[in-house]
């Protein structure tokens, strides 16, 4: 996992995968399984769900994206830190996020993601 934030109603993150590799759904299922066992249940469940004995936390679909270059790289990470700032005043506030683990290795200095728009472009 390259980048990762952990948001109260969803997450994002940035995966590299082995070369030929494409099984997201499999890794979907295996996050979302070991998280949904880790957590005490407790959460609103609709009909369908129940019936099919799913907890209420994922949404059942997940958008997938083949990241075609660096700069595509780097928009999608940029992009996963800066997601919390709706939350939060600055990416830094953020406690669930890969950012502090950019900002430690020098990659964003401590101010990225504040108030202003940051360039969605990590390490600009």
């Amino acid at each position: 996992m390259e980048a990762v934030v952990i948001l109260p109603d969803h997450l994002h993150c940035v995966w590299t995968l082995a070369s030929g590799d494409s099984d997201f759904s499999t890794r979907w299922s295996l996050i979302k399984g070991h998280f949904s066992r880790a957590i005490d249940k407790g959460e609103r469940v609709s009909r369908s769900r129940a019936k099919r004995g799913e907890r209420g936390l994922w949404q059942r679909r997940f958008w997938e994206h083949l990241i075609r270059d660096q700069t595509d790289f780097n928009r999608h990470v940029a992009y996963v830190h800066w997601n919390p700032v709706k939350h939060v005043r600055r990416a830094a506030d953020w406690p669930h996020s890969s950012f502090h683990a950019f900002r430690r290795r020098g990659i964003y200095p401590e101010d990225w993601g504040g108030e202003n728009v940051p360039s969605l472009t990590a390490g600009e």
